[in-house]
């Protein structure tokens, strides 16, 4: 038994064109319905190239053996080889229209090898399974009725075979021209750009076209063939056409969110509510965008764009939450501002001035500007429409920033503590009940002072050591008073009269009722500032008492008690001389005017300020000189004018007047342009004006203050 297949070169390798398929439909049926026997497939390979016959051969059944290989057998011939069932051979013939006498030759050898095929050695092969010419008629019927009981031999008619190669072709040509059509290529290129208005409608033209054309070229096939092959050509152009429709709802998803953005931003910018705002927009958005999907959609295809519209809804709600969170962000951001400017300064100037009732100030002050912001704020959100437990955890987070501000600013008014307190004893000891500059006369009680100025300072320190914003009593005022003061000055505000002072009750890190992260001063660290403190103001209390010493010797020139009696006792015999002798009189009340006027030339009180010693080298000095100036003004006041240096003397001296007091007390000063308006420069020389009348009245006063 024979087979013969006849291949074109070109074939060779191909599923179809090889006509596998056939070949394993065959190992099947051979294998299980046939017994093992030699049957030669004879495969004859047509137009022959000039590849090498004998690298075509191994090609060929190379194929026909993994064919073999692949192919399910039965248990009983699974592990048979091809060899038991076929004996395979190759041949090939050259090109007709080429070598057309050798191809006559080639087939008239092939035609006696068919001739030929029963002798030993031929075509035929094995033949155990021959059988004699009188049972050929049994021996084809019942292969036929083998063939017509067997599925797998059912072979198609032959108009169907027709009709599924002729209308595959014509289904490939269509598809084909799609690809290529002109207007298919401008749309396509038009997508990439942008959206296209039409684009449904111009693109199911355009596949109707086509569908129209393969319905003509196929019209006389068969009806099952035609109509699956077109279902075929639909899904192949559809697949086609999907990336440009998926790229156009691309852009119509793009455009909706950029239109949502700007619309919403418009609105927002207008003044209107927030959510209600972002609901129009979210509207208008989709419903357009719907409208596009629609006029993108194709007759043909039922493409389904949720998942598009799906995105797009996630877009505009990512950013409308972005836009919200921003706007919240701002709201906040102004209300904290809003705080802080109506908290910091009010809070610093609270504690700057440290009273009995500066906490509870504190704490009025921060739950009325609160509550405002929080008022104002919950109207601000409203339109928001966000729910209750998210508008409750936004106005506590206010709440808690505002006193986060004051804690803050108690915090760093109690790192500049020290500054305070020392800027608080220098006002109350340098300034009366009047805030009037202190003069030391000698009349002032400084250690009075000096506690009154430390218990200020002291109270300042105790609202500093620690944040009171709950309205817990607690009893640092009194444990500093108490330990500090040594119990000498009484505590109006003490709320517990029993607390004694125990042996060191400020050797602690943390107060008593107090949480540490309400303390702000320690106790230990207030001990210590207030030992820092007291030798810094050490200074300033000595200063007074020698201001005071001072005072007390400039105004203090006559003589003890017992030296007034002693030299009236011892003086009593030259006083009753002085009395019955008027020349005498004359001449000491001569004496007496000559000396009151150089003591008032020469400042004698203002040169022994600065000590003894420096007052006498002082006179000494300026004696014999003061003397002549005197002299030689009696002799030009007898001769009825004045010398043009008694004015600079007299302004002299008035300045001189002036700068002891000063020295003696520091808070009177004088203006530079009060003694700078004094003198002009002439050409004869240096000439001295009078001041002017407040100048005058100024230095007038000042000579009082020393007499």
């Amino acid at each position: 038994m024979e087979e013969k297949e006849a291949r074109w070169c070109h074939d060779i390798g191909r599923e179809q064109a090889a006509n596998k398929p056939l070949l394993k439909t065959v190992f099947q049926v051979m294998t299980r319905l046939f017994s093992p026997r030699k049957t030669t497939l004879l495969f004859v390979i047509r137009d022959k190239t000039k590849t090498p016959f004998e690298y075509l051969e191994p090609i060929l059944k190379e194929d026909i053996q993994k064919i073999w290989n692949a192919v399910s057998k039965p248990v009983s011939h699974k592990d048979t080889p091809l060899s038991e069932f076929f004996n395979v051979e190759v041949t090939a013939l050259s090109s007709f229209e080429e070598k057309e006498e050798e191809f006559k030759e080639q087939v008239a050898q092939l035609r006696q090898r068919f001739f030929n095929s029963i002798t030993p050695g031929g075509l035929a092969g094995d033949r155990r399974g021959v059988v004699p010419a009188s049972g050929f008629s049994f021996s084809a019927q019942q292969i036929w009725k083998v063939i017509k009981e067997n599925k797998d031999l059912d072979l198609p008619a032959h108009k169907v075979m027709v009709a599924t190669v002729r209308c595959e072709e014509i289904a490939n040509e269509k598809l084909r021209h799609l690809s290529s059509d002109e207007d298919w290529l401008a749309l396509e290129q038009a997508v990439q750009c942008g959206p296209v208005s039409g684009f449904g409608r111009k693109l199911s033209s355009i596949l109707e076209t086509y569908f129209s054309e393969y319905d003509v070229g196929a019209l006389y096939f068969d009806d099952g063939v035609r109509n699956a092959k077109r279902k075929q050509l639909e899904s192949k152009a559809l697949d086609l056409v999907h990336p440009a429709y998926l790229n156009l709802l691309g852009h119509l998803r793009f455009k909706a969110l950029e239109d949502f953005k700007s619309r919403l931003e418009k609105m927002l910018n207008k003044g209107e509510g927030f959510a209600a705002s972002a609901h129009t927009c979210t509207k208008s958005c989709m419903l357009e965008f719907d409208q596009g999907c629609a006029d993108a959609a194709i007759r043909h295809a039922n493409w389904d764009a949720s998942r598009v519209r799906e995105k797009l809804r996630r877009d505009i709600d990512a950013h409308t939450s972005s836009v919200r969170n921003a706007k919240l962000s701002e709201l906040i951001a102004s209300y904290e501002k809003q705080l802080s400017q109506s908290l910091s300064e009010p809070v610093e100037s609270l504690l700057d001035a440290a009273g009995r009732d500066t906490w509870a100030s504190i704490r009025k002050l921060l739950t009325r500007e609160t509550e405002t912001a929080v008022s104002e704020f919950s109207t601000a959100i409203s339109s928001f429409e966000l729910d209750q437990p998210t508008v409750e955890k936004m106005l506590q987070g206010l709440r808690d920033y505002a006193r986060n501000v004051v804690e803050k600013k108690a915090r760093e008014e109690a790192g500049k503590v020290l500054i305070h307190m020392k800027d608080r004893f220098s006002t109350v000891f340098s300034h009366d009940n009047d805030s009037m500059p202190r003069v030391w006369t000698g009349k002032e009680d400084i250690k009075t002072i000096t506690k009154d100025a430390r218990t200020v300072s002291l109270r300042l320190l105790s609202v500093m050591a620690a944040i009171r914003l709950d309205e817990k009593l607690d009893k640092i005022e009194d444990i500093l008073f108490l330990s500090l003061l040594e119990g000498t000055v009484a505590v109006a505000s003490s709320q517990d009269k029993s607390i004694a002072p125990s042996s060191d009750p400020l050797a602690s890190g943390t107060w008593e009722e107090v949480p540490p992260k309400n303390t702000l001063i320690t106790p230990v660290q207030c001990k210590s500032l207030w030992r820092q403190f007291k030798a810094e103001t050490e200074y300033t209390i000595t200063q007074a008492i020698s201001a005071q010493e001072a005072y007390k010797q400039s105004n203090n020139w006559l003589p003890p008690p017992w030296a007034i009696v002693a030299m009236v006792v011892l003086g009593f015999n030259e006083f009753m001389l002085l009395l019955r002798n008027p020349f005498y009189l004359m001449l000491l009340f001569v004496a007496y005017l000559l000396s009151k006027a150089m003591w008032v030339q020469m400042d004698i009180p203002g040169q022994f300020q600065h000590g003894t010693l420096a007052g006498l080298i002082s006179i000494s000095s300026r004696f014999l000189p003061t003397v002549m100036n005197l002299l030689r003004r009696l002799a030009e006041e007898a001769q009825g004018h004045q010398t043009p240096e008694a004015p600079k003397q007299q302004s002299s001296l008035a300045f001189q007047r002036v700068g002891n007091q000063s020295q003696l007390n520091p808070s009177i000063s004088i203006p530079e342009s009060s003694v700078s308006s004094n003198i002009k420069a002439s050409d004869d020389g240096v000439e001295y004006s009078s001041p002017p009348l407040s100048h005058r009245r100024s230095i007038k006063i000042q000579e009082a203050q020393l007499s």
